[in-house]
């Protein structure tokens, strides 16, 4: 009988001895996934240079309300040029500023100004129109329009490339590269892999490019 009652006890304290210490050591556990998962963040994360300030602009967007860059003061967002009549690359950039979009939708924190090349057929009703085509349904997503010599010296300050060209297809000529601007208004980028210099501007017709500048707003928001 006596031994029976020691076995009793020992089970007893076993048990109050798991109620006690299981969940710190779950906790242990826990804490040491988060540090290490902590740990791995950091590593991954890219060294974003600051390339230079935004120029500034004013334009109006498909709402007919005056925007300028002031009103994206505080978020980081995306900048690129193009043209709704646009037969060949526009089409990919705009499927891609889409998913960067569905990406970020609830982000109050993140905004993007699609400015036109072509103001002339792109008037501000055009450009709604065109919007709605799209999908473009976030609300700090401005499709700009204004004066044509004001957007071409815009895009120069940029160093984005615009131009006419009567021989290329829609009559302009323009880059495909997406520009970021981090809150303060700077432009920013990560470094070309295994090189010193940075890639300044984001390839906005490839998939590795917008992978990668999902992953830089990202941590621009976080900044």
């Amino acid at each position: 009988m006596k031994k029976n009652n020691s076995y009793i006890w020992i089970s007893l304290i076993i048990l109050v001895f798991g109620i006690y210490a299981v969940p710190k050591i779950v906790d242990r556990f826990k804490n040491a996934t988060v540090v290490e998962n902590d740990r791995l963040n950091v590593a991954n994360r890219k060294e974003l240079k600051v390339i230079g300030k935004a120029p500034a602009f004013s334009f109006t967007n498909q709402n007919n309300e005056t925007i300028t860059n002031a009103d994206y003061q505080g978020k980081v967002y995306l900048v690129e040029f193009f043209f709704s009549n646009c037969p060949t690359i526009c089409p990919i950039m705009n499927e891609n500023m889409v998913k960067i979009q569905n990406e970020f939708r609830t982000n109050e924190n993140f905004a993007i100004a699609s400015i036109t090349i072509d103001p002339e057929n792109d008037t501000p009703e055009h450009l709604k129109k065109h919007a709605e085509f799209l999908g473009a349904t976030m609300k700090n997503w401005n499709f700009l329009t204004g004066a044509e010599d004001d957007i071409f010296a815009l895009s120069k300050k940029f160093n984005l490339y615009v131009g006419k060209n009567d021989d290329a297809p829609g009559g302009f000529e323009h880059s495909g590269l997406f520009a970021l601007i981090d809150k303060n208004g700077n432009i920013r980028s990560r470094n070309m892999e295994n090189m010193d210099y940075p890639i300044i501007y984001y390839d906005g017709t490839d998939d590795a490019g917008v992978k990668m500048l999902k992953e830089d707003i990202q941590q621009l928001i976080k900044e």
